[in-house]
């Protein structure tokens, strides 16, 4: 079968369609995921031996199986065990937000455990409360260190809803491989699959940039 580059055209309207429901994946995943990370990333910095020990197993846990396994449990262990039944995109959605908070939380502990201790110490000495030393002179400081490894970990996690297919989940892989398996045009399909996920993972590339340029991040 000979190539024909021209017949991507004809199925950019389902690829859209697909490359939607990856971002509406990620973007939630990603919102759920901070929140989650932020979180048990504080835990492990600031916590006490029962609050660092219960995300400390969380991390391990999720950082230790892949994705893949992760929202597998999610759409068909849970039923049976907690006799809990959730939708495919629930399941992928739930999958980003514990897998990219384990990894986050790292991300945070790092960065908030990098400013040196001599800031803590001078706002707690003029008596501000722990909260506020954090939220105002070691929160923005860590912010910023944060940027690079959250960009990083953004771009894997848009990259991980391709696995959700093994759930049915219509994203963009999933698309593309009905799209193949109806014309066996795999070379011009897959390639417009990679083009869809660079344009993705360039626009994310590019606006983390712009980000960490307009803070001054060497």
């Amino acid at each position: 079968m000979q190539v024909d580059w021209s017949i991507m055209i004809d199925f950019i309207p389902q690829l859209l369609a697909g490359a939607k429901v990856t971002i509406y994946i990620t973007v939630l995943g990603l919102i759920g995921g901070i929140i989650l990370g932020v979180i048990a990333g504080l835990m492990r910095a600031y916590g006490g031996k029962i609050l660092n020990a219960i995300a400390f197993t969380y991390i391990e846990l999720i950082r230790g199986t892949p994705i893949v396994v992760q929202v597998m449990f999610l759409y068909f262990a849970l039923p049976v065990l907690a006799d809990i039944r959730i939708d495919p995109m629930s399941a992928a959605v739930l999958a980003i937000v514990v897998n990219a908070g384990a990894y986050i939380a790292e991300i945070v502990r790092g960065a908030f455990l990098s400013i040196h201790k001599g800031l803590t110490e001078a706002g707690l000495a003029i008596g501000m409360p722990h909260w506020q030393v954090l939220l105002y002179i070691v929160g923005p400081l860590a912010f910023r260190r944060l940027i690079p490894p959250l960009g990083n970990q953004f771009i894997v996690s848009l990259k991980d809803t391709s696995l959700f297919i093994v759930i049915g989940v219509g994203e963009l892989t999933r698309t593309g491989q009905e799209i193949m398996a109806a014309n066996f045009r795999a070379v011009e399909i897959w390639t417009a699959v990679a083009i869809c996920y660079l344009i993705m993972t360039g626009t994310m590339t590019i606006a983390l940039r712009a980000i960490e340029k307009r803070m001054r991040i060497l």
